[in-house]
Order: C-alpha cells, then structure tokens, then sequence
C-alpha cells in the first residue's frame, strides 16, 4: 500500500478494491498458482453443480451421496482458498520470503483453524435461523384469528426482512473471522467476537464489498445457467456453450479472488480504523506457526506499515 498505517483507516470500498488490484498486480504469477490449484476447482464445482444435477437420473441414496460429497469439496477448497490467499498477503506485508511451494506447505495446518472457525458460524446461523423459524411459527399459530391476519402479515415482512439482514452480518462477520484465524492467535468463537468488534464503524464497507461480491457472482452465475445450460434453448451451439462456460468459469475464478484479497485488505483496514498496531515481527513471527517454528506473539497489536515497503 502506498499509505501510511493513519491513512489506512480511511480507505472506503474503492481504495481496497484498489489495494486489492496493487497486489494482483505485483504478485501476479503466485496468485495465478494459487488460483488454478484451489480456487479454479472451487468454482468449476459451483458452476458445474447444476449440469451434472440435471443431466443425471438419482436415487435418492446416490443424491444425497453426491451432496454430501459436493459440500465437503466446496468447503475444502474455500477454507484452503481463504488460507492460502490470506497467507500470501500476510507474507507480503511481513516482508517473508514467499513462493508458491511455501504457501501449499501450511494449508494443511491453517486449514484446522479455519475448520473450527466455520463451524462456530455453522452453530451460530443454525440457532439464528431455528429462532426465526420458531417466531414464524408462532405467527402462524396467531394468525388464526382474523382480525389479526394482517397485522400478523405485516409484522412478518419485517421479520424475515429483518432476518436476512442478520444473516448478512453474520456472514460479513464470519468472512473476516476467517482473515483472523489466520493472521492471529485467536480463531473459532473467539474469532468471531474479535471480528465482530473489529466490523464496528465500518459496517457499510463490509456491506458494500459483500454485496458487490454476490451480485457480481450472481451475475455470473445467471449466465452460466442461460448461456451453458440453457444455452441450446437459445440457439447457442455447443462450441459457443463450451467457450461462455470457459468464460464464465475463469471470470468467477476472479472474482473470488479479488474477494479475499478485498477481505485481507479490510482486516488491516479495520486494524487502523481501531488504532491497533501490528508488529511485523510479531506477524512473522506468528506465521512461522504453520511451518512447525512456533514463536508466542510478543503481542496482539500489530502496526500497520506500508504492505508495499518490501515490494
């Protein structure tokens, strides 16, 4: 970054996106390793979810198989996805010597405390989603009255509007839970509590970076179900599907990457916003966990720096 540690704190979500591409920029060919190893399987498997679905007849015993086994992938490759990019942003402001073999060589340790860390969100969404289906419920049971059908009615609109804003903060949460997880000693609950008072005051970005985040990957999405696989319907031969598929497959791949290096970004900048400092040393130091050389943290605030200052 060519900004001081005061100046981070006002980074909106252009100057991150902006941070995010210096670093795409500088780095190009080990984040492009990193992409075609963990995030390019990610997104093929998303997008490739729904042909193989359709175009198979399944028992009910092989669907639920292939679910299952569909989302223990998808959740593999987004953890080490996570692991290895925020990693590599790490090591980038440390200054530490980074190759794509060093950074395939801590995935199997980060990837156990990103583990822990989502499935605290998992026990978290659950509980939330299991108390709205409850209050849902109750209002059903209500509304058998008639004169309180409406407001019944009403009152349910801003109850599942409500609901889908908190499970939009719990996943903001959750998504930069996952940047401590690995850039600090803390992770699973106490992950998220950290993340949680680190969000505060910078709530809107978080929102703006996840909501363009999803409608750029809905947007993706919707063309890959027209074009690819309803592509026949509109007169797209099967070359043209191929080539929209290889198109569309490769533009999601970067924009998940661009997504936690927007994350990774966000975390600093919200480690300025609240005037916690970062030692360098300190950060190396804690890296150095995930090749078996464990150092304690000399401590828990660490200085923001110029990212850039080794570059």
């Amino acid at each position: 970054m060519d900004r001081g540690a005061e100046d981070l704190q006002f980074l909106g979500i252009v100057g991150i996106v902006g941070e995010a591409f210096k670093i795409l920029r500088s780095f190009a060919k080990l984040l492009g390793a990193v992409t075609l190893s963990l995030i390019l399987p990610l997104c093929f498997s998303i997008l490739g979810n729904e042909r193989i679905t359709r175009e198979f007849t399944w028992e009910q015993t092989e669907f639920f198989t292939f679910l299952a086994a569909y989302v223990v992938f998808v959740l593999a490759f987004s953890l080490l996805s996570t692991a290895a990019v925020v990693y590599t942003v790490a090591s980038i402001y440390t200054g530490k010597e980074i190759s794509y073999a060093r950074v395939m060589s801590i995935l199997p340790r980060v990837w156990k405390r990103l583990m822990v860390t989502f499935l605290w969100f998992f026990i978290i969404l659950f509980a939330y989603c299991t108390a709205f289906v409850f209050v849902i419920f109750l209002l059903i049971f209500m509304a058998k009255g008639n004169k309180l059908n409406l407001a019944v009615f009403l009152f349910g609109l801003i109850l599942i509007t409500a609901n889908f804003c908190g499970y939009v903060y719990i996943s903001m949460v959750w998504h930069l839970a996952c940047v401590i997880s690995v850039l600090e000693d803390k992770y699973g609950l106490g992950a998220m509590r950290k993340s949680k008072d680190l969000i505060k005051g910078n709530r809107i970005t978080a929102l703006e970076l996840y909501i363009v985040y999803l409608i750029f990957g809905g947007i993706i999405g919707w063309y890959f179900t027209y074009d690819v696989l309803q592509g026949h319907r509109h007169g797209v031969g099967s070359v043209g599907r191929a080539a929209y598929g290889v198109l569309l497959v490769g533009l999601l791949c970067f924009v998940n990457l661009m997504w936690l290096l927007t994350q990774s970004v966000f975390y600093f900048v919200c480690k300025s916003y609240h005037h916690e400092s970062i030692d360098k040393s300190s950060l190396s130091d804690h890296l150095e966990i995930y090749h078996g050389d464990y150092e304690p943290l000399k401590n828990s605030n660490i200085q923001l720096e110029d990212l850039y200052a080794s570059v």
